[in-house]
């Protein structure tokens, strides 16, 4: 069917987008590390060789992230009827924890310099590291909106996931370039603050995509927005009188529709048949990320009232 291998196309279009978008983040991440552990080495600063080893760690969600939509786009097969969407999802909760665990890691170590008494945790870095805060804050910025662009265009939670991943390192060295740049101004406890106040940006992040996740793995709903939507649709499908009932349910980052149409009860097999496959072929071709759309027709009690 036409509508199904435009599905295909998509989708295929979309594993190519997920991974064109990690190969570059890779990249990225390994070129930045290096930058920032060379700095961290050369200007004496032990916060920017944290922040180094951060972005090496990040090439590793990034593999996360290739592994979980690599094996959500395989067909469904014997032990999986349904597909395997479901592993973008533990992709996704996989990255909020790491995601999770690196915020907590800043705001503890934000943390203990603030409470600690030895001075020479707040000791003050060199240029080098300032120039390397400020290059990786906008770096780390584009590729978080870079990523983030890309996601919500394949809808894909694992790929959002690596994106906040993007901003968190943005945002440790934000902390950083306040820290340096406080410390250089002779205000060293900046950097600890904003480690903190960092932290929770970053766990707040970790939840949200672990929440959206979870949501996907546990048959919820589609936003009543959407709902709305797919009813339209098929209330302008030529012979649907109404609808009796409509499910929705999210299923990684696919969605399964059941949907109840009312019809003429004077109408043919053959042409109820037609109508819900007319519903169908709409539902999909509006909709990319239906993977699956089950019709049942049922005649109006109207119809056979009059016809008693």
């Amino acid at each position: 069917m036409p509508v199904k291998k435009e599905k295909n196309n998509i989708h295929n279009d979309a594993h190519q987008i997920a991974m064109k978008v990690s190969v570059v983040s890779i990249a990225v991440n390994i070129l930045l590390s290096a930058i920032k552990l060379f700095a961290g080495i050369f200007a004496h600063s032990g916060a920017m060789i944290s922040d180094a080893v951060h972005s090496a760690s990040d090439v590793f969600s990034t593999f996360i992230v290739i592994i979980g939509i690599s094996i959500s786009r395989k067909k469904p097969d014997r032990d999986h009827p349904y597909g395997h969407e479901r592993f973008e999802c533990v992709a996704s909760i996989v990255l909020a924890v790491i995601l999770a665990a690196t915020g907590l890691g800043i705001g503890f170590k934000g943390v203990e310099k603030i409470t600690s008494a030895d001075s020479s945790t707040l000791a003050v870095p060199e240029t080098a590291a300032l120039v390397t805060a400020i290059l990786s804050v906008a770096v780390k910025e584009i590729m978080f909106h870079y990523t983030k662009k890309a996601a919500k265009k394949i809808n894909s939670g694992a790929l959002m996931a690596d994106a906040w991943h993007h901003r968190s390192d943005a945002l440790s060295s934000v902390g950083a370039f306040g820290g340096i740049l406080g410390a250089m101004m002779g205000f060293p406890v900046l950097d600890p603050l904003a480690s903190v106040l960092i932290c929770v940006f970053i766990v707040k992040a970790a939840v949200d995509i672990f929440r959206d996740a979870v949501d996907k793995m546990i048959d919820k709903a589609c936003p009543e927005e959407i709902v709305e939507k797919m009813k339209t649709v098929i209330l302008e499908t030529p012979d649907v009188i109404g609808i009796d009932e409509l499910k929705t349910r999210l299923f990684g980052s696919r969605i399964y529709i059941e949907v109840e149409i009312l019809m003429d009860s004077s109408k043919t097999l053959v042409e109820a048949h037609n109508t819900a496959e007319l519903v169908h072929d709409n539902i999909e071709a509006q909709f990319p990320e239906v993977k699956h759309c089950m019709v049942h027709v049922n005649p109006s009690s109207d119809n056979m009232h009059d016809e008693a």
